[in-house]
């Protein structure tokens, strides 16, 4: 059985959005993965590229 994962195999956890910098999850969300339902992974899945560009999104009239 194959189980769906974002992890891209960049596992750094951002010290100020808590979120890892290669697949978007939370410390929690990766933890309890296995744990999850493939139904709970996917809608998980699906909000994490707007997660990842909220968390790291440069505000406006700034330059990163």
């Amino acid at each position: 059985m194959t189980i769906s994962s974002p992890c891209i195999r960049v596992c750094i956890l951002d010290p100020e959005t808590g979120l890892c910098e290669g697949c978007g999850r939370t410390r929690d969300e990766i933890a309890r993965w296995y744990q999850l339902s493939e139904e709970e992974r996917l809608a998980i899945m699906s909000g994490l590229e707007e997660r990842m560009r909220m968390a790291w999104a440069t505000p406006a009239g700034e330059t990163a």
